[in-house]
């Protein structure tokens, strides 16, 4: 993929992973939207996957890709082990979290933390790159608390290519692992693009990625002049309508207008087939919420699917009656909502 991507002068485009969002319903969303965009699994810690419910962390619908898996670990027999199970499910790339910086991840010292031991992380990559079929790449930040980054990523960068990984997302931050939450991680610490474009101009041959604080595809344009990469959170995430022309704007695809009743009707057989297997609405709903942000009826919509997809036996009808509330032919002029 990656490889393929640098000889051919492909941009790649990427919803980010995010622990609690993009779980499968929330990637078969986003996968009925955009053909082409890379999407990635919530971090799914390798502990987890080597003792619980394989199925359900690791388990996809076969639309989703591309799709890479997030794993999240310090310790290279774990993740050998976990990737070991991981294979089954065929995912199209395995990437190594070095960058949340979440109380859970300090605890169990990798995510973040990962970012003071280059040496730990270069040697899980040499353990995943052992078992997986699939690239093996890495997300991290500029640096963690007083570490300087101009010093701390190319170490980063130097080790981690040493032992093999094929891809390095960056998200231009750095993290704070004292004294900031999660969310405060997230949009405290200054952003610095610059840093992240340095790191390509130093590694020419190298597809390095950008992530952190793009809220537009205006945005995401502006970033691939400098890097092969550029990956979306938040913002596909609270309005997932962006990624309607992430297929024209980034991979050549003919432009056309959105069909969001055959989107509605989609989500509707999705969502029943979830139901008949025992789920419930609301798991695919949610992240269905923000969808069309701007639009006049956005609120109602809003509404619907946030209280009537929770209520007991709650149907796909609800999501016929959420988007029935949208005004549609005013998705040109979008209003505040």
């Amino acid at each position: 993929m990656y490889s393929d991507a640098l000889k051919n002068g492909r941009k790649i485009f990427a919803v980010a992973p995010m622990i609690d969002w993009t779980d499968r319903h929330c990637r078969y969303l986003h996968r009925q939207i955009s053909r082409h965009a890379l999407l990635y699994t919530e971090m799914v810690v390798a502990d987890a996957i080597i003792h619980g419910p394989r199925d359900r962390l690791l388990g996809h619908d076969v639309s989703e890709h591309p799709v890479a898996l997030q794993l999240g670990g310090s310790d290279p027999a774990k993740l050998s082990e976990a990737l070991r199970i991981a294979e089954a499910y065929h995912y199209d790339e395995i990437n190594l979290n070095v960058g949340c910086p979440s109380d859970r991840v300090q605890s169990g010292t990798f995510g973040a933390c990962l970012m003071l031991t280059p040496e730990t992380v270069a040697s899980c990559i040499a353990a995943m790159k052992a078992i997986s079929k699939a690239p093996v790449t890495v997300k991290c930040r500029i640096g963690v608390d007083e570490q300087e980054p101009e010093e701390a990523l190319p170490q980063l960068i130097t080790r981690v290519l040493d032992a093999g990984a094929a891809a390095i997302w960056i998200h231009a931050r750095k993290a704070w692992l004292k004294g900031l939450s999660p969310k405060e991680n997230r949009e405290i610490p200054p952003l610095d693009y610059e840093i992240v474009y340095r790191m390509k101009q130093r590694w020419p041959d190298v597809f390095i990625g950008i992530n952190g604080g793009i809220q537009t595809l205006d945005q995401a344009e502006g970033h691939l002049a400098h890097v092969d990469g550029v990956m979306l959170g938040r913002a596909a995430y609270q309005n997932a309508a962006i990624l309607a022309d992430v297929d024209h704007r980034f991979y050549g695809d003919p432009a056309t207008v959105a069909d969001w009743n055959d989107l509605r009707d989609r989500m509707m057989a999705y969502a029943e087939r979830h139901i008949a297997n025992g789920g419930r609405l609301h798991h695919v709903a949610r992240h269905m919420v923000g969808l069309f942000t701007g639009l006049a009826g956005a609120r109602r919509y809003r509404q619907i699917l946030s209280t009537d997809a929770n209520k007991p036996g709650a149907g796909p009808e609800v999501i016929a009656a959420a988007f029935a509330a949208v005004d549609f032919a005013g998705e040109g002029e979008r209003v505040s909502a």
